[in-house]
């Protein structure tokens, strides 16, 4: 039995098809310029037995890209997959669900309506998202499938940590609150983090963790007792920590003095909250951490106000959420940064002494690639690096829906 886990972007299809039994990822690969007219499209698919191959292929659409995905996994050669009717179900990252959709769900005609009505909060992602899913429905009409959201694990968030001061009404009308983002990957992680504490006798229930999701995108969640009660995203994945080329938190009111004074249309200060900020517009190098570290490194003075202001906002979030839940036990560090910078771990973890935060230097130096605590046996607070795997995630929800776990139908929470 095997699963088919997709990620659709605006111009990309992102797939891995996974053994259920054993979670092991069968093929693995990316379909790149969909719909680039500029750009040659071409599909990086890797398995086991053939390694990483490249195939050029001109897509124009998301229904093409899958197309030319779903030949390869079954071509009779270079394919993984002999019959169809192996791919038990397929799982979809769908990134906004709304306050309507706060679980995986079988997707239905009534689903795909829901998703598309949330389109009017995440424009950018999910009108790709259904793209991959009626792609999938057509090429393989018999086959479960299930939309994971992103939003999802910080359903459990109470109102008074998911509402804006703004005029109520907007919270009614419009959905306007805060929703949370990378909801599968804190999720993985805490269910690993929650395991390693169980092992030093913290019960789950008792728990008090802090995720940090550090990538292009990044976002952190206060979990307590397993369930998240604050989270730095947003009505949207702009909100919170300074990211890539994110801004992370403004004074809303200096979008509007930008507005008047660069004249800018609202296209325009969409475009600089959310393409020319962050580490890009700090740094004015790169949004690439690993750019920004070594120019820092050497002395580059705009790129060591980007680090600092990138682990200070981050050491910041960690202190709200450690009062939030009234104590800490964790801080888990994932994804790209956050599972491989160590100067990142080691600036956000310092002047956190006053929490029990005691970070051993050649741990964090050396460890890399697996779950494991970085602090010293004196610390108090552990602090875990684990590697994060959304589409590990997506494949388990994904079958714990079809396995009749959890109920398909989506729950429906009215404002």
């Amino acid at each position: 039995m095997k699963i088919l886990v997709l990620n659709s972007g605006s111009s990309s299809l992102k797939y891995q098809l996974i053994d259920a039994e054993t979670e092991e990822v069968v093929a693995k690969g990316l379909a790149e310029c969909v719909g680039v007219a500029q750009r040659q499209g071409r599909i990086i698919q890797e398995t086991k037995r053939d390694g990483k191959v490249v195939f050029d292929a001109e897509m124009d659409c998301h229904d093409e890209a899958m197309t030319r995905v779903f030949a390869l996994l079954t071509d009779p050669s270079k394919g993984v997959v002999q019959r169809v009717e192996e791919i038990v179900a397929i799982g979809h990252r769908v990134v906004h669900g709304g306050e309507k959709f706060v679980q995986p769900t079988l997707i239905t005609d009534e689903v795909l309506a829901g998703v598309e009505k949330m389109s009017q909060l995440a424009p950018l992602h999910n009108p790709p998202n259904l793209d991959g899913i009626r792609a999938c429905l057509r090429l393989m009409p018999g086959i479960p499938q299930v939309a994971v959201f992103d939003t999802a694990f910080h359903a459990t968030i109470p109102d008074y940590a998911y509402m804006y001061a703004l005029p109520y009404d907007y919270y009614t009308a419009f959905g306007v609150r805060r929703y949370g983002f990378h909801g599968t990957s804190h999720q993985y992680v805490t269910g690993i983090a929650l395991e390693m504490l169980a092992k030093d006798g913290i019960e789950r229930e008792a728990s008090r963790i802090v995720t940090t999701h550090l990538g292009n995108g990044c976002s952190m969640a206060a979990v307590k007792g397993g369930r998240v009660v604050d989270t730095s995203m947003g009505l949207t994945p702009v909100e919170g920590l300074v990211m890539g080329t994110r801004s992370g938190d403004l004074d809303p009111a200096i979008l509007v003095y930008l507005a008047r004074r660069l004249e800018a249309s609202v296209s325009d200060i969409d475009r600089i909250i959310n393409k020319e900020s962050g580490l890009q517009g700090l740094s004015g190098l790169s949004s690439d951490m690993r750019d920004v570290e070594e120019a820092a490194a050497k002395g580059h003075a705009r790129s060591e106000l980007a680090l600092a202001v990138f682990c200070y906002r981050i050491r910041k979030y960690v202190g709200a959420y450690a009062a939030a839940m009234g104590g800490l036990d964790a801080i888990v560090f994932t994804a790209g940064i956050g599972e491989n910078s160590p100067v990142v771990r080691e600036r956000v973890c310092r002047g956190l002494g006053f929490l029990g935060v005691e970070l051993d230097a050649k741990k964090n130096e050396t460890e890399r690639g697996h779950a494991v605590n970085l602090a010293t046996p004196a610390s108090r607070v552990r602090v875990l690096l684990i590697p994060t795997n959304e589409e590990r995630m997506i494949a388990r929800e994904t079958m714990r829906v079809i396995a009749g776990l959890s109920a398909p139908a989506p729950r429906v929470t009215e404002p």
